[in-house]
C-alpha cells in the first residue's frame, strides 16, 4: 500500500521503539519459478533470496529461502551473466517489529512510499493465523482493503 505519513507514528507506538533504518538495493534476475533477487546492504554484504508468492492484493502466504552472500559483486556478475538482470529496486526501509510481524515502511526510488507487513510464522502456525494477524495490524495501521496493491516493487517499476 502507498504510505500515508500517519502510519509511521502508529507503527512506532505499536513496536514501542524507533525503527531500524536499512538501505538496500535488490537486483532481480530472470527466472522461471518465482522471483530471485540479490539484496545488497552495501559494504559487500548481502543475501540471495528466492521467493514464491501470489500476485494478489490480499494477504497471502509467501515461501522463501535465503542464503547469505559474502561477495555481492561477484555473485551479481555471475547471476547477471547466467540469467540476465531484470532490474534493480533501491529503497530505504524503516523496520518496526511488532511481535512476530515485521512492518516495513519503504521509500522506493522512482515509486514513492509503501507499507509492507511480513508476518513470520513458526512451524506450528497456520496461514489462517498469519492472515488474522495481518488483518489486525492493517486495522491498527488504518489500512483499508482498497489501499492494497498486488504487484511487487520490481513489477511496478517495469509498468512505468
Amino acid at each position: 500500500m502507498r504510505l500515508p505519513g500517519r502510519q509511521r507514528a502508529i507503527a512506532r507506538e505499536l513496536s514501542g521503539s524507533n525503527p531500524e533504518i536499512i538501505d538496500q538495493a535488490d537486483h532481480f534476475y530472470h527466472g522461471r519459478n518465482g522471483r530471485l533477487k540479490l539484496r545488497d546492504f552495501g559494504a559487500g554484504q548481502g543475501e540471495l533470496i528466492h521467493y514464491l508468492r501470489p500476485d494478489q492484493s490480499e494477504p497471502g502466504l509467501c515461501h522463501y529461502s535465503i542464503s547469505r552472500v559474502p561477495d555481492i559483486g561477484a555473485m551479481h556478475r555471475v547471476l547477471k551473466d547466467a540469467l540476465g538482470l531484470r532490474g534493480t529496486v533501491c529503497k530505504r526501509r524503516e523496520l518496526y517489529l511488532v511481535a512476530q510481524t515485521r512492518i516495513h515502511m519503504d521509500t522506493v526510488e522512482g515509486l514513492g512510499e509503501f507499507i509492507e507487513l511480513e508476518v513470520v510464522l513458526d512451524d506450528s502456525a497456520t496461514a489462517e493465523e498469519g492472515e488474522r494477524i495481518a488483518r489486525q495490524l492493517m486495522c491498527s495501521l488504518e489500512i483499508k482493503p482498497g489501499d492494497l496493491i498486488e504487484d511487487a516493487y520490481i513489477d511496478l517499476l517495469e509498468q512505468r
